[in-house]
C-alpha cells in the first residue's frame, strides 16, 4: 500500500507536470482522487465506461490514461460522465491522466517508445506545441518494405500505407495517434516517411504531390506504449501490483 500523494507526485516530476502544454480542457494529472492509498496500478488509453469498469473488477484503485475524463468545457456529471465518476467513486479508483506530455516524453513517450520498438536511431524532435517539440524523428530502416514489414509485425490489427515517397528512406518521423498536423511539416524537415495512427483523407494528396510515404497503424494502437511504460515504471519503483487494461478499439 502506497500513498496516492506520492505516486501523483512522482508521475508530476516525471512527466513534467503541470506545466507541459497540451490542448485546451485536457487536465493533465490527478483527475479523480481516491482515499488516499494505492494498492494496484493500471493503464488504459481511454478512460471509457468499459476499460474503468474492467479495472475497477480487477482491483486497481489507480488508473493511467492517456484520453481522460475531461477534454470539453465543464458540463453537467449526466448519463456517461456521471456513471464514469459514480462508479470511480465508490470503488476507490483513482484516475490519472496524461496526454501530450506521454506522447513527447523522450524516455517513456509513445513517440519514442515506437522508434525504440522499429530500432531507429534518434535524430531529434520537431513540430512545436507552445514550446515543446511532440514530433519525433529518427533514421535505421532504409528499405520502405523492410518498415513495413517490421510495422505489420508490431500492429497486427492492420496497416494503411500510403506509399508515395522513395523506397529508399532517408529519414522517419513518428506522431502517434493523430498526425495529420505534421504532414505539412515534413518536406521542409527532409523527412519522406512517417510512421502515425490515423490521418485525414486530405493528406492523401499532399502525400502523392511531395512524394512522402504514410503508415497508419491505428490511434489507439500507437497509444497502448506511454501509459503502459509509466505502469510498468510505477509498479516496479512503489512494489505495486499493475496491468494493462485492453479493450477492442479498432480505430
Amino acid at each position: 500500500m502506497v500513498a496516492l500523494k506520492e505516486i501523483v507526485h512522482y508521475c508530476n516530476e516525471r512527466l513534467g507536470l503541470p506545466g507541459f502544454p497540451d490542448f485546451p480542457g485536457s487536465e493533465n494529472g490527478l483527475q479523480v482522487e481516491n482515499a488516499g492509498t494505492v494498492t494496484k496500478i493500471g493503464a488504459a488509453v481511454d478512460a471509457g465506461e468499459d476499460p474503468i469498469a474492467k479495472a475497477i473488477a480487477e482491483g486497481i484503485d489507480f488508473l493511467i490514461v492517456h484520453h481522460g475524463l475531461f477534454w470539453e468545457p465543464l458540463a453537467p456529471l449526466t448519463g456517461p460522465a456521471y456513471r464514469k465518476v459514480k462508479a470511480l467513486v465508490e470503488s476507490g479508483c483513482a484516475i490519472y491522466s496524461a496526454h501530450l506530455p506521454l506522447d513527447a516524453h523522450p524516455e517513456i513517450g509513445n513517440n519514442a517508445l515506437l522508434g525504440k520498438l522499429l530500432e531507429l536511431e534518434k535524430e531529434g524532435t520537431f513540430l512545436p506545441y507552445e514550446g515543446e517539440n511532440i514530433a519525433w524523428r529518427g533514421k535505421g530502416i532504409t528499405e520502405r518494405g523492410d518498415l513495413l514489414a517490421k510495422l505489420k509485425e508490431l500492429f497486427p490489427g492492420g496497416v494503411t500505407a500510403i506509399e508515395k515517397g522513395p523506397e529508399n528512406l532517408s529519414s522517419i518521423a513518428i506522431l502517434t495517434g493523430s498526425g495529420t498536423s505534421v504532414v505539412p511539416h515534413l518536406p521542409e524537415e527532409g523527412v519522406d516517411t512517417l510512421v502515425t495512427g490515423e490521418l485525414k483523407q486530405n493528406v492523401y494528396t499532399f502525400a502523392q504531390e511531395h512524394g512522402l510515404n504514410l503508415y497508419c497503424c491505428g490511434h489507439y494502437a500507437t497509444e497502448t506504449l506511454g501509459v503502459t511504460a509509466l505502469q510498468k515504471e510505477l509498479s516496479r519503483k512503489f512494489n505495486l501490483p499493475g496491468a494493462f487494461i485492453s479493450t477492442d478499439c479498432p480505430l
